[in-house]
């Protein structure tokens, strides 16, 4: 018997979103649009984070979801303000905020999981030495922006990952945008880049893009679609797909697992916040 199905790990945000100069503070970080996904689908979670102690109150939300939460304090909380116009929801300015700080080992509490999800908002939270040992308890599924977004004055950029090779090795489930794919490998097309990036050691990838998410698992690839009538509630995109995907392998195989993913992240991208639907929802989509 495992404690719970998915441990996630990462800084909760306190973000800024700006659409046509009107701007809102919300919740977010891939725990809070993770997590709430995980547990709507019937899955228990455990959330790990760090934040400031007067952000602590934003905890509350995901405690009546049901969610577990261990909380760190921390100089700061993490945040990104998302610049976005409400004529191109699609394409957005990212600006960082704060940072909640690093995580040690002995903050991350011993349970029993059957994958360790880990969320990082950018660079610094999480270093090699925690990833081998965190992979040493369960599979580890990762979001690579925690790796290779980093902020730089008053941007968000690219920077390579230089302990990628020995890294990917420790991760079960990888996820990746395209525009990280690319980064990462050279590659332009998604693909390859995901065949690259598996022969590093994951063995799933889950890519996202604008029109939806590929899967690339036991040398198939699987794609599903992103049809939001829609984007009112674009952030959080890439953190609702990842987190769907690894709840529903707890049951399903790959294939089910990212077409699932596809309608749930369609769904999160018309409301913001985290999706917070019903497995029955979905199954009726899926019945259509």
């Amino acid at each position: 018997m495992t404690d719970f199905d998915v441990m996630m790990i990462g800084n909760f945000a306190k973000d800024k979103l700006i659409v046509d100069g009107v701007e809102e503070i919300a919740s977010g970080g891939g725990v809070y649009y993770g997590s709430v996904v995980v547990k709507r689908l019937g899955y228990n979670v455990v959330v790990v984070t760090r934040l400031h102690p007067d952000d602590f109150p934003r905890l509350v939300e995901l405690k009546e979801e049901g969610i577990e939460v261990f909380a760190t304090s921390a100089e700061g909380t993490s945040g990104i303000a998302n610049f976005y116009q409400s004529s191109d929801m699609e394409r957005r300015i990212c600006k960082p905020l704060g940072f909640g700080g690093k995580y040690n080992l002995n903050e991350i509490p011993d349970l029993k999981t059957n994958v360790i999800m880990l969320s990082p908002l950018f660079s610094g939270e999480i270093d090699l030495a925690l990833l081998q040992a965190l992979s040493h308890r369960a599979p580890v599924g990762m979001d690579i922006q925690g790796f290779v977004r980093v902020p730089v004055e008053d941007g968000l950029i690219f920077q390579p990952w230089t302990e990628i090779e020995e890294g990917l090795q420790y991760v079960t489930l990888l996820k990746v945008d395209k525009a990280e794919a690319e980064f990462l490998t050279g590659l332009t097309n998604p693909y390859e880049a995901a065949k690259k990036l598996h022969a590093m050691g994951p063995k799933e990838i889950v890519l996202t893009q604008s029109s939806g998410v590929t899967v690339f698992a036991d040398g198939v690839f699987y794609e599903a679609p992103f049809t939001p009538r829609s984007l009112a509630g674009r952030t959080g995109r890439g953190d609702t797909c990842f987190s769907t995907y690894i709840a529903m392998r707890q049951s399903e195989n790959p294939e089910t697992a990212c077409r699932w993913a596809g309608i749930i992240t369609s769904l999160k991208q018309e409301v913001p916040g985290p999706w917070k639907g019903t497995k029955q929802q979905v199954i009726k989509i899926l019945d259509q």
